[in-house]
């Protein structure tokens, strides 16, 4: 490699450097003080780079955000794999699903751009929309899933969209929530306990009663064998 393609590559890594020192202080400072009190030169200061770097790197505040978007869907993407669904029967994929969520939660970037978010929104309502456009179809996707099950006779829901609603609302009681209102201690009760009984309170509601004894209701109850969550 010649003396120009190691400053090429040099270069490359400090400019990525300085990116993810400007999101890292973009999360901390909009948190901290809310999207719209933040100015680019207090951005800057707080990424220990230069203000002609910050530029060179994002034009504006609302590309910041949009870059921190972009990284939140990588994780959502990566949580819910395509056909996560197809992975065994109800009970396990619910369960599957379920522990993704809880993982979500534990990451701390995660939940603070929720609140950021949320803190927001109100004054940028395009933050909302945007963060809308990446978060809707992962709830999609559940209540696809919980459609299909309905269609084959596993479950008995008159609304999928409730159903799936209330099987997230569960488990954020729990672990989203207290995080979302300040409260960081620890899970009062271990997050194996929450999936458990939240797939009973689920399953134990909307199960459709079995056949026969020890006999499920259908065939694609014990091997699904399409991806509903991922089809439109």
């Amino acid at each position: 490699m010649g003396v120009g393609s190691s400053s090429h590559a040099a270069a490359k890594a400090r400019r990525g450097g300085s990116r993810e020192q400007i999101v890292e202080a973009a999360q901390h400072l909009f948190l901290r003080h809310g999207f719209g009190a933040v100015s680019m030169d207090q951005l800057a200061e707080a990424a220990g780079v230069a203000r002609r770097t910050l530029y060179n790197q994002f034009a504006s505040k609302e590309e910041i955000f949009r870059e921190m978007l972009l990284r939140v869907s990588a994780q959502l993407e990566d949580a819910f794999p395509t056909g996560i669904e197809t992975q065994g029967d109800v009970e396990h994929v619910l369960r599957l699903i379920a522990g993704v969520i809880l993982d979500l939660h534990k990451k701390p970037g995660y939940l603070g751009f929720l609140r950021m978010v949320v803190a927001d929104s109100r004054q940028f309502p395009w933050i909302a929309k945007e963060f809308a456009a990446v978060m809707d179809p992962m709830t999609e996707r559940l209540i696809r899933y919980v459609a299909h099950l309905n269609a084959m006779g596993i479950l008995a829901c008159r609304n999928p969209t409730l159903a799936a609603h209330q099987f997230m609302g569960m488990l954020n009681q729990f672990s989203l929530w207290p995080w979302m209102m300040g409260r960081r201690g620890r899970i009062p009760v271990p997050a194996d306990d929450i999936v458990e009984e939240t797939l009973r309170i689920f399953l134990g509601h909307y199960r459709r009663p079995q056949a026969g004894k020890g006999q499920s209701s259908s065939p694609a109850d014990r091997k699904p064998n399409q991806s509903p969550l991922s089809t439109a």
